[in-house]
This record gives structure tokens, C-alpha cells and sequence, in this order.
């Protein structure tokens, strides 16, 4: 094989949307509106919380780690979105793709990781109430986001498994940024490996939406224990804003794990598609989401707007 086929020669070239390159500036626009919404969004919500002392219990330590991990995601991919839409510069080198896909693969696991978490949360909160101060203590809320940060890592070996595959056929990757799915499927060496990997972390998705669901079932199991149609509707409400979060992440992983697994004849514009609302989709919603289905957010934006907003020194005073 040539020294030009090395994996650490090589450089990808990112297409943004194929066969839509004409439309590449106008969709710029649409793009850098969501990266504004994600990272204001966001940002609010991790400033509302640490400047709040009253939003310093479990649920709100959980809400900042989903937002650290949506800004995450949304810086990964910022870069090369913006360059490949409005400069129409695409090209990427080995070293950096596989930098970008591990931070995008990586915080989408802890994400995942998060709402599993967050999930325990309110399963404690509604079905254990006298034991949740006991059991989600801010050292163990620590060790548990501590285990996330960890559990990505073992995305570590999936790196070191693509930089032994040579990629000899085209370099043209199908997005503005680099995903696992995309890379091997360049590969003219055996990737069965890689795949298998790919698989097995793919399973411990599967498996955080597997004890989502049965955390759910057991929440409304209590719920319908509840006499009270008030505590009730009460309980459920508290879950809105987590399920909803749950749902914009799931769909869109589930659905492009699909289409690259069993899609190949699919049309390109359709794994284009697929990979922008799973990453854009939630990093825009979330935020969004417990903005407004969240009470004490809503009154820790209000009261932080209050203080920002009043005279010299009179928002120091309570």
C-alpha cells in the first residue's frame, strides 16, 4: 500500500449537505441561529443555577450537567459547520477528524449518561421521597458525574481501532463533521472490529434508554397509587420537561444508527438529515424545554434579569 494511504497522512473532506452545495450559505444562517440558541440557552441555565443557592439540590446539578454536555456537543461540531457552509473549506486532517468525532461520540455518551441519572433522580423524588436528601447527597451526585466523565472514555479504544484501518477509496465524508459511521464505511481494510466496538457502546445506549423506561413504569406504577388526582398530576408534572429531553435525544440516535446500519441505499440527504437533528435538535431544545415547563428556572431567570437590570447596588440588596 502507498505511503499516501497512510491513516495519518490522509486528509477527509467534509461535504456539509450533499448534492445541496449551491445552498450551503443559506443554510449558514439557520445553523449559526442554533448555535446561538444552544450556547445563550444553555449558558442561562448554568448561570441561573449557580447564582441561585435554592437550585442547588440534585435535579438542578443533573440540568447543569446536561447543559455542560449539550455545549459540548455544540462546540465539537462548530468549527467545521461554519467553515464547511460559509467558506466552503471541507477539508480535514486525520488527526483532527478523529479528535472530533471522539468529543462528539464522547458527549453524546454522557448525555445519555445524564439522563439515565436524571431519571434515578425523579424516580427517588416520587416513589422514595423520605430517603431522596439521603441517597442523592452532593458528594455522591459528584462521584456520579465523575463515573460519566469516565464511562466516555471507554470510546478511547474505538480511536486507537481507526487509526489501524487504512482508508485507500474515497475521502469524502457524508457531513460537516466527523462521525464513527461515516469514517469506517471509507476504510478498504477489514473494520469488522471497529464495528463490533461500535456496536457494544451502542448497546450501552441502548441499555441507559432500557432503565429510562423502567424508571418511568415504576414512577407511574407510585403515581397510581397516589389518591389525590392533584398530587397526581402534581407528580407527573415534575417529569415533563426529563421525558420530553429524553424522547429529542433517543428518536434522532435511534434513527441514524438505522439508516447507517440497515440504509445504505438510502438517499444521502437523508443521512445528512438525520445526523444534523441528532446533533442539533437537542442542544436547542433542552434549554428551551426546562425554560419553560420549569418554575424555579423560570423565577431564577427572572430574578437574575431583575438584578442585571436594576440600579447600582440596588440588586445586591434582597
Amino acid at each position: 500500500m502507498s505511503p499516501g494511504n497512510s491513516s495519518h497522512a490522509l486528509a477527509f473532506l467534509l461535504t456539509g449537505i450533499p448534492g445541496m452545495a449551491r445552498f450551503h450559505r443559506w443554510v449558514f444562517f439557520p445553523c449559526c441561529l442554533m448555535y446561538l440558541i444552544t450556547m445563550l440557552g444553555n449558558g442561562t441555565i448554568l448561570l441561573v443555577v449557580r447564582a441561585n443557592r435554592r437550585l442547588h439540590q440534585p435535579m438542578y446539578y443533573f440540568l447543569s450537567m446536561l447543559a455542560i454536555t449539550d455545549l459540548g456537543l455544540t462546540l465539537s461540531t462548530l468549527p467545521t459547520v461554519l467553515c464547511v457552509f460559509w467558506f466552503g473549506t471541507g477539508e480535514i486532517s486525520f488527526p483532527v477528524c478523529l479528535t472530533q468525532m471522539f468529543c462528539i461520540h464522547a458527549f453524546s455518551f454522557m448525555e445519555s449518561s445524564v439522563l439515565l441519572a436524571m431519571a434515578f433522580d425523579r424516580y427517588m423524588a416520587i416513589c422514595c421521597p423520605l430517603r431522596y436528601s439521603s441517597i442523592l447527597t452532593s458528594a455522591r451526585i459528584a462521584k456520579i458525574g465523575l463515573g460519566m466523565v469516565c464511562r466516555s472514555l471507554t470510546l478511547l479504544p474505538l480511536i486507537c481501532l481507526l487509526m489501524q484501518l487504512q482508508f485507500c477509496r474515497s475521502h469524502m465524508l457524508s457531513h460537516s463533521y466527523c462521525l464513527h459511521q461515516d469514517m469506517i464505511w471509507l476504510a478498504c481494510t477489514d473494520s469488522t472490529l471497529n464495528s463490533l466496538y461500535g456496536l457494544t457502546l451502542v448497546l450501552f445506549v441502548i441499555l441507559d434508554s432500557v432503565l429510562i423506561t423502567l424508571s418511568y413504569t415504576m414512577i407511574i406504577k407510585a403515581v397510581v397509587g397516589i389518591t389525590s388526582r392533584e398530587e397526581q398530576t402534581k407528580a407527573l408534572k415534575t417529569c415533563v420537561s426529563h421525558f420530553c429531553a429524553v424522547l429529542i435525544f433517543y428518536v434522532p440516535m435511534v434513527g441514524l444508527s438505522i439508516i447507517y446500519r440497515y440504509g445504505k441505499n438510502a438517499a444521502p440527504f437523508s443521512h445528512a438529515l438525520m445526523a444534523n437533528v441528532y446533533l442539533f435538535v437537542p442542544p436547542v431544545l433542552n434549554p428551551i424545554i426546562y425554560s419553560m415547563k420549569n418554575k424555579p428556572i423560570c423565577k431564577g431567570l427572572l430574578r437574575l434579569l431583575c438584578q442585571r437590570l436594576a440600579w447600582p447596588g440596588h440588586g445586591q440588596h434582597p
